[in-house]
């Protein structure tokens, strides 16, 4: 039989470009080592290298700024491929206020758009009517989220390192010399990452409005090379991968729930190939619907972040495991991952009894699921004192405690919902009503949330909502304007309650793609009303969910369902309880989640109802926490759950004892023996590999030049097994 063949990445690219001296032999240094597979010594830096040219480098990225007459990226290069991104010079960043376009940076001349030669950028000049580079400034980075680890069981608890430069820039005319802007760089350490972001500082007597903000403007190279065709037919530049902090779509994808990559096009590069100039060769990030934000005097506004991750290559795992590799650096809070239930409640007591099972089976959080007794919008002292003392409880049985709240899919009332701009009434949101935050009843409902962690002790926040990016055309809520800052202010009182909660310690399960501004925890995909399916079914299905949802998220990003009783329909055939009259299902259903590293939310009243049931949770949680640190590592994707044979899955940590861990599965009704080759290139392993079938014996396997041993193994019917590796 076949298997998924691995991407296998050799890196011997020798390049010869010469550099001044800064302390750095050579910019294009030999690349002998794989920065996904062996931390990368040099350290980011930014440098002038003389009075017009300033860079920043890392040994993975290399991007260098002309400062004189204006500033322009000249150089975008990635240094493991040797590929230059740059076709043409741009400005830094484009501005639109009070109606009115300007460039910030940028430079003049350039007639041959298809490339960049450095030698012809000394005839370019500057324009007069954009903003003008004044100085800059560098430090160290400053994490965006001051994270409280807190204890949450983090396979990174640093936050990352490396270099800042800070570009200011003025406008010559009298109506906009108050106006500072300043376009940031943050270049990390060890990964092929430049983030950028703009700010801009009203230091006049009067407001004014932003209306649009483009953070990043790069001519890039093309990708493909077509005569016909539209920009949305044609490949995008693979070359870089570009995420902001400005996504929400509820589709658990980042690509889908983007809202700030435009891929645009060029009538000024005449030398494309594409007939009607449409390649799409410009990338511009901003989001689309944020206009008309009033900046008063001594405000300051800042951009999206755009983080911009370089590709080496095409193959999909090894995109994700870089992307996957940006998210453990950048955010680390994401890498927490607490094993916790979803409790069903009616009152205090079944809290307690769900405390205590917790804790007998080595649990360490309980989360008060949706259709429970809690009621964090209560701020009456009762209910402040009520689940205070369930905190409390919790706490001193060494059981960390959250609860559910729901923001959107509700209806509050005329004067709060967001108000739909085409009826100008409420309705027409994501899930037809929701409320806006902007609106009195959102701004206290924010208040209200933050009381209720301040004054209980509370840990976890699972917040439904808010969802998409309502739009609202409301002109009496105090949180925003009008329509035109109505989805940029809710997102700003969003974020804001989102950082607090996290530098107070809180995890964070929200709906969407909020990662990058303090949440730890999404979905992992799936469709809810499949838990009604059989149990046989929901098993297969559950296993297509962590294999489709772990390639761009690492394991600790998403959460996926376990309903212990019923849920959105089914009959007996679909529900685990009573548990101990399911007990093998229970019992898979746990390792396949666990032996993926992903926590589902077992929702439901209990986690054992027999001392049988109750050894079984804790022989599962026991094996998880012994490999713990290699099932929180990067997963391979070996073979998708079809039903028809064999899956499996490979955890991958070249920076552990344990360098993997493989699980397998069988879903036939008859016992399976197989041989099949297991890629470990991304184990960092290189020649012999000691491997043993769950605490049996060691045995030693030699790799291949492609880095892959052979393993031959047997699985009973319906069942699982797992190998170390070492």
């Amino acid at each position: 039989m076949t298997t998924r063949a691995p991407f296998l990445f050799f890196l011997i690219i020798t390049l010869t470009a010469r550099s001044q001296t800064i302390g750095i032999r050579n910019w294009d240094a030999l690349y002998r080592d794989d920065w996904l597979v062996h931390p990368v010594q040099q350290k980011a830096v930014v440098y002038k290298i003389d009075d017009k040219n300033i860079v920043l480098f890392n040994g993975l990225v290399k991007r260098v700024f002309r400062l004189s007459p204006n500033v322009v990226c000249t150089d975008f290069k990635n240094m493991i491929t040797g590929q230059q991104l740059i076709r043409a010079v741009m400005p830094e960043a484009v501005i639109v206020i009070n109606e009115k376009t300007y460039n910030i940076g940028g430079l003049y001349g350039q007639k041959e758009k298809a490339y960049l030669l450095p030698a012809s950028i000394d005839s370019f000049s500057n324009n007069p009517n954009d903003f003008q580079f004044i100085s800059y400034t560098t430090g160290e980075i400053k994490p965006f989220v001051n994270w409280n680890y807190n204890g949450w069981w983090a396979s990174n608890t640093k936050q990352p390192t490396g270099k800042i430069l800070s570009l200011m820039f003025r406008h010559n005319s009298d109506e906009l010399k108050h106006i500072i802007v300043k376009v940031h760089y943050a270049i990390y350490d060890g990964i092929p990452l430049i983030a950028k972001w703009v700010t801009i500082e009203n230091g006049g007597a009067s407001s004014f409005k932003i209306n649009r903000v483009k953070n990043e403007v790069l001519a890039l190279v093309e990708e493909e090379s077509a005569v016909v065709g539209k920009p949305e037919h044609m490949q995008k530049q693979q070359g870089i991968y570009v995420e902001t902090n400005y996504a929400f779509n509820n589709a658990m994808r980042y690509e889908i729930s983007d809202q700030t990559t435009h891929w645009k096009t060029d009538s000024s590069y005449t030398s494309q190939v594409n007939y009607y100039y449409d390649t799409p060769c410009i990338l511009e990030v901003y989001p689309d619907k944020a206009p008309g934000i009033e900046l008063k005097p001594g405000e300051l506004f800042t951009s999206v972040r755009s983080f911009e991750l370089l590709m080496d290559s095409y193959d999909r795992e090894r995109r994700g495991l870089s992307i996957r590799k940006m998210y453990r650096t950048i955010a680390p809070w994401t890498t927490a991952n607490p094993i916790f239930m979803h409790l069903v409640s009616k009152n205090d007591e079944e809290v307690a009894q769900a405390i205590d099972q917790c804790a007998a089976t080595g649990y360490e959080a309980l989360i008060l699921s949706f259709g429970s007794h809690i009621n964090m919008e209560d701020s009456s002292a009762a209910n402040i004192a009520r689940w205070k003392k369930n905190a409390q409880y919790a706490h001193s049985k060494g059981i960390k405690i959250g609860g559910y709240s729901l923001f959107s899919s509700r209806r509050i009332s005329d004067e709060d919902d967001v108000i739909n701009p085409v009826t100008g009434k409420p309705g027409g949101a994501f899930f037809e009503n929701a409320p806006c935050f902007g609106s009195r009843w959102g701004l206290a409902y924010r208040d209200k949330i933050k009381y209720f962690f301040s004054q209980t002790g509370f840990d976890i926040w699972e917040n439904d909502g808010p969802y998409p990016g309502d739009v609202c055309a409301s002109t009496s809520h105090p949180g925003h304007s009008g329509l035109d800052d109505s989805q940029w202010r809710q997102m700003e009182i969003q974020k804001e309650l989102y950082k607090w909660l996290n530098e107070k310690g809180v995890y964070i399960n929200a709906p969407d793609w909020y990662f990058l501004d303090g949440t730890h925890k999404i979905a992992i995909g799936y469709r809810e009303v499949n838990f009604s399916l059989p149990r046989e079914n929901q098993k297969i299905l559950n296993r297509q969910n962590i294999f489709d949802g772990t390639w761009e998220k690492t394991p600790s990003m998403g959460w996926g369902f376990v309903p212990l009783t019923r849920y959105q329909g089914g009959g007996p055939e679909a529900v685990l309880e009573p548990l101990s009259e399911h007990l093998k299902d229970y019992e898979q259903l746990m390792m396949q989640y666990y032996g993926a590293g992903v926590q589902a939310c077992y929702r439901g009243p209990r986690l054992y109802d027999t001392d049988l049931t109750r050894l079984t949770v804790i022989e599962v949680i026991s094996w998880y926490k012994k490999y713990r640190d290699i099932l929180n590592s990067d997963i391979i994707h070996l073979r998708r759950a079809d039903g028809r044979d064999w899956d499996g899955i490979l955890h991958v940590n070249p920076n552990l004892k344990t360098k993997g861990l493989l699980m397998l599965y069988n879903p036939l009704k008859e016992k399976i023996t197989r041989t099949i080759k297991v890629p470990l290139y991304y184990s960092g392993l290189k020649s012999a590999v000691s491997i043993r079938e769950k605490e049996g014996r060691r045995r030693l396997l030699h790799m291949t030049r492609k880095y892959e041993i052979e393993l031959s193994f047997t699985i009973e019917p319906e069942s699982y097994t797992w190998f170390v590796i070492e």
